[in-house]
């Protein structure tokens, strides 16, 4: 039976996630921005709470934990390892490469490190989807808080190794943004153009444009196509690496 996935809007611009299995009732979220939303949707849907991913230290992503807690006691919290002293208590520590079963569903861990050091991305394949926080993000990526732009671009590069149609569920609604500026990086890309006018019509109908696909981000995020020849043109970086590409665009985003 398919994991059905629940997207659920947080704080001002946070998303939180929701991945159920029917068969067994098993529920995870992952991320916890804050507490209400969270309980609305699962009090909407009859799901019951079994377990909590959490992909990053910052307390945008794991706030709410205590309140829900306090509602759900009991329930496992998953963590990164190399980040446990700083998250909140962790039943299960995970590392890059490492599997674990949900409902009988294989869980992925990645090590995303670069927005933060220690971030973690989750990948269920039997979902098709990629839970990726602030490391991926729609039109984006995070900023580099702890890691460098070596560190964000070979994260990036575990991530786009991933099936074309993988659901990317991303952190933020900060997609409008992040097409406009992406349109400064490749004005004459066709798919881009295309997207951005949708994401413009889905914000102004409030519609939120998380998730996405790998393979809409791959054909438009500017993050992911720093080694492209016509990217690099354009930046006037023809002999660069392709992490220095990716600093570059970095930078820029981080001015824009």
């Amino acid at each position: 039976m398919a994991l059905e996935l629940a997207v659920i809007p947080c704080l001002s611009d946070n998303y939180a996630f929701l991945l159920h299995d029917a068969g067994t009732g098993a529920t995870a979220l992952i991320d916890i921005p804050e507490t209400q939303p969270i309980e609305r949707a699962l009090t909407a849907r009859g799901w019951s709470l079994s377990e909590i991913w959490i992909t990053h230290h910052h307390d945008d992503h794991v706030q709410g934990l205590d309140g829900l807690l306090e509602q759900h006691p009991g329930v496992p919290v998953v963590g990164a390892a190399a980040d446990a002293h700083r998250l909140p208590p962790l039943d299960r520590q995970v590392s890059d490469g490492d599997r674990f079963d949900f409902a009988g569903h294989g869980v992925q861990v990645f090590d995303v490190s670069g927005h933060t050091m220690g971030h973690v991305a989750f990948y269920v394949a039997d979902a098709g989807a990629a839970f990726t926080a602030d490391s991926l993000m729609a039109l984006g990526c995070g900023r580099l808080f702890e890691g460098d732009a070596e560190t964000m671009w070979n994260s990036l590069g575990k991530l786009v190794a991933l099936p074309p149609e993988t659901l990317i569920c991303s952190g933020h609604e900060y997609t409008e943004t992040n097409a406009r500026f992406a349109l400064t990086i490749e004005p004459d890309n066709a798919a881009l153009i295309e997207r951005a006018a949708s994401v413009r019509q889905d914000r102004a109908m409030q519609v939120p444009t998380v998730p996405s696909t790998l393979a809409d981000e791959q054909a438009t995020n500017p993050f992911l196509r720093a080694h492209l020849p016509e990217v690099k043109a354009h930046l006037s970086m023809q002999g660069a690496s392709d992490a220095e590409v990716f600093a570059e665009i970095r930078a820029r985003k981080d001015r824009f």
